[in-house]
């Protein structure tokens, strides 16, 4: 099993001056320049902290099995394994809350390291100027869970028919940005908001969701449920996290699925 490559430079420094923020994410920290996942190799560790950093996947995805473009230096590719089900209040909640917890982490870190504001999108995207900057994946592994994030760094990080829909941090900024303090300002608010979910607080976690998320109140969304297609306007999220959609029927919850935003 391969122990990763030498950090780059510029990932290298921005460790070792972030390294006290960010446990307990990081031990043990891989790069690669190319791998195939990082969720997958961040699996094959599955120790509680754990971080896999790649400049490029060649077998990157997104939820619902959906393929992740990863070229070479275009993208910033992270996965760790985090442990929820350890939290000290309401292990069970602390879990579903993980993808949300993410999404906070990333929004914040990503404007620490940049200086870019960021909107969520429920249940794990983040937008800027209306366009895909940053998905996140959670899969479950055993009795841990593998939280992958990717960021488009630069505009070759999408396909040509995806220009339309996706955004980078370089054409936000109008600037290249750094990639080392990109990732540690990410990993940091990551580290910060796992331990909000350890210590059971929750409406922290939330609050500062809903405050990045404006889409969830008062968006039109569809969804199916079962081999019904439904449609509502969105209204905020539940504590657990659930979309709560607005229907002639009243609030639906939505937990999972494929949601279309209109």
């Amino acid at each position: 099993m391969t122990a990763g490559e030498p950090l780059p430079p510029d990932i290298a420094d921005a460790i070792e001056e972030a390294r006290p923020r960010l446990a307990p994410l990081g031990a043990p920290l891989l790069f690669f320049s190319t791998i195939g996942s990082t969720n997958d190799r961040a699996a094959s560790i599955a120790t509680e902290g754990a971080v896999v950093v790649a400049d490029a996947q060649t077998a990157g995805r997104g939820r619902r099995g959906r393929t992740w473009f990863s070229p070479p230096g275009s993208g910033l590719y992270v996965s760790t394994v985090l442990a929820p089900a350890r939290a000290r209040v309401d292990p069970r909640r602390a879990t579903t809350l993980l993808t949300l917890a993410a999404g906070v982490a990333v929004a914040e870190g990503i404007q620490a390291g940049t200086g870019l504001e960021v909107d969520l999108k429920w249940p794990n995207d983040v937008y800027a100027s209306g366009r895909k900057l940053a998905g996140i994946l959670a899969e479950a592994v055993r009795d841990v869970v593998v939280l992958g994030y990717g960021i488009n760094l630069t505009a070759s990080a999408f396909p040509p028919d995806l220009r339309d829909r996706a955004t980078s941090l370089e054409g936000q900024a109008g600037k290249a940005p750094d990639r080392g303090r990109v990732l540690v300002e990410t990993l940091a608010a990551l580290a910060s908001r796992y331990g909000d979910l350890l210590a059971g607080r929750f409406d922290a976690i939330l609050d500062a969701w809903r405050v990045r998320a404006p889409a969830a109140v008062g968006a039109r969304v569809t969804w199916t449920a079962g081999s019904n297609v439904q449609s509502g306007l969105t209204a905020g999220v539940g504590d657990d996290g659930a979309l709560l959609v607005r229907t002639e029927r009243g609030i639906e919850r939505v937990v999972g699925g494929e949601v279309q935003w209109t």
